[in-house]
């Protein structure tokens, strides 16, 4: 608490969008950005593919797991998620989301935290949720960037937080430069799930920036719904430019 103190003295909290000392957002900018909120909640139903739903777990050692593939049996299943979207991903969301992830601006995790903590219809749904997980970087991009930039964010919510049980394996390129096709091949097997008996079973929610294709979010609950049904996703903002 005392360096906690000391450090909000050298490095005063101030609002992420107009700078102002004393709250991650001021007053007057979260009512500016009160007409880009959506506070959506929807469900989908996520086929689980027949190249992950129809081999077998087997657990080593570690607790990480590995896939067999089984030939005789194959299991086709859909599971229930419920997606949740605070923002449209325009304008000044954008602006926002944008330096956050790219121009070394790890402060503003402070004011989306604010915000998802202090939006009680979303907040209150969050919380019944047992863990959460961010979309992991690669090794390699976290290096460069120095951040991840979900990683801070959930770490600060003030719920129960796993950072080493959904992991990206392969480094690939920013989605954001595919077309909503390539997305879809470009992402399969890029994720992992290691430490499964963190989450085997609990309600597990993923957490993201940005939601554009779904691809990206759709591949992490796949990697989830091996340890369990139960999942949900939230993100930020939701790009509706482009894709809807």
């Amino acid at each position: 608490m005392i360096l906690e103190n000391v450090l909000n003295l050298i490095f005063p909290i101030k609002c992420g969008i107009c700078g102002k000392i004393g709250l991650p957002i001021c007053n007057d900018c979260e009512i500016l950005l009160k007409k880009y909120e959506i506070n959506l909640t929807e469900n989908d139903y996520i086929e689980i593919e027949k190249n992950i739903a129809s081999k077998n777990i087997i657990i080593d050692q570690e607790n990480n797991y590995k896939l067999k593939n089984n030939k005789k049996k194959k299991i086709n299943k859909k599971i229930k998620v419920q997606k949740i979207f605070l923002y449209k991903y325009d304008d000044i969301v954008r602006k926002l989301l944008i330096n956050y992830k790219f121009n070394d601006a790890s402060y503003l995790s402070d004011t989306f935290s604010y915000l998802i903590k202090n939006n009680k219809k979303i907040y209150d749904i969050l919380k019944t949720y047992d863990i959460i997980l961010p979309v992991p970087l690669h090794k390699r991009r976290k290096l460069e960037r120095g951040y991840n930039q979900t990683e801070l964010i959930a770490r600060k919510l003030g719920l129960k937080y796993e950072n080493n049980c959904l992991v990206k394996v392969k480094n690939i390129k920013p989605q954001s430069q595919n077309d909503v096709e390539k997305r879809k091949t470009e992402i399969k097997d890029v994720f992992q799930i290691q430490n499964i008996e963190k989450i085997k079973n609990k309600k597990v929610l993923i957490l993201d920036d940005i939601y554009t294709t779904g691809s990206t979010a759709d591949e992490c609950i796949k990697n989830v719904s091996i340890a369990t049904n139960k999942v949900g996703f939230v993100s930020i903002a939701r790009d509706y430019m482009k894709y809807l």
